[in-house]
């Protein structure tokens, strides 16, 4: 069934790149206006300095049937987040799904470095967009997104409940991180729950986003060359997995079963039945401990 979102309005923070462009395409191509925001613009880049730009976003969810709406936004600055929701009030009246993606951290945790020869600068500037950004966010837009039951809230992160506990997920800094916004969405959930609003962590499995692609030096036409260097890439999905998952979550009138729980795009893809792009459908974090964890040699039968 391909979920129906007319009439919505979505907020995808953090949705210059990755995730958060995947996931407002799929609200797009489900029928929602969706605000896009982040630092990158045709004018501007963040320190990341990148080439994707939240216009670039925005036209991406109109040509997939939807409203796109840049707008370029520090989530670290309550000033400017507070102006971005008075402006959806002002221009929609609503919020219907709020969905906190921004990150930011890629180029500040360092791999397996314990806490106390890690960059402190670095790590808690990790933290402070990886957390404090989603709450900024959710402290200024809730308000709107509660004027009407059977709002989402969706916190992006990495790795799901079960995963995270009994893992270490590259750093203290990273770690704490990914964790933390788990915790961010059942906090939220039991605050939500009286106004018949729902809250959910999600996971996309291991995403090929434009960074990743670059990083092992292809595009999403040729990725499966990849696998020559990293054969465990072939559970990978594009971001618009993701993207269906949220979109059909926010159209699903039950959603409320799910308040307070860590979700993943593989798991919700089983539950609504969508597919990638490629109409497989890949379960990376049954893969992830199953199969590469284990050591034991790539092979994603039954995993997609």
């Amino acid at each position: 069934m391909t979920p129906q979102l007319d009439g919505k309005v979505a907020l995808v923070a953090g949705a210059t790149r990755g995730a958060g462009r995947g996931i407002a395409i799929e609200l797009g191509a489900a029928g929602a206006t969706v605000y896009v925001s982040g630092r990158t613009t045709r004018e501007r880049r963040s320190e990341y300095d990148r080439p994707e730009t939240i216009e670039e976003t925005a036209s991406l969810v109109d040509e997939a049937g939807g409203h796109g709406i840049p707008v370029r936004v520090d989530h670290l600055e309550p000033d400017e987040v507070r102006a971005l929701v008075e402006r959806i009030e002002a221009e929609q009246g609503r919020l219907d799904v709020l969905v906190n993606d921004v990150w930011g951290g890629e180029h500040l945790f360092e791999w397996n470095v314990p806490v106390w020869q890690h960059s402190l600068e670095r790590g808690l500037r990790l933290l402070r967009l990886a957390i404090d950004t989603h709450i900024i966010t959710s402290h200024f837009a809730l308000p709107l997104l509660i004027r009407n039951a059977g709002g989402l809230v969706v916190e992006m992160t990495d790795g799901t409940a079960a995963y995270n506990a009994e893992n270490y997920r590259n750093s203290l800094f990273y770690d704490l991180a990914k964790n933390s916004v788990i915790r961010l969405a059942w906090a939220q959930a039991r605050e939500l729950a009286p106004h018949d609003c729902t809250a959910v962590a999600l996971t996309p499995g291991w995403l090929r986003s434009e960074m990743m692609l670059d990083h092992f030096g292809v595009k999403e036409s040729n990725w499966r060359e990849a696998l020559a260097r990293e054969p465990h890439f072939a559970i990978s999905e594009t971001p618009r997995y993701v993207g269906r998952a949220v979109a059909h979550l926010a159209a699903d009138p039950e959603v409320a079963r799910f308040n307070g729980l860590s979700l993943s795009s593989g798991a919700l893809a089983k539950e609504y039945g969508f597919t990638d792009l490629d109409g497989s459908q890949p379960d990376a974090w049954r893969y992830i401990p199953e199969v590469q964890d284990t050591g034991l040699p790539a092979d994603t039968t039954g995993y997609r």
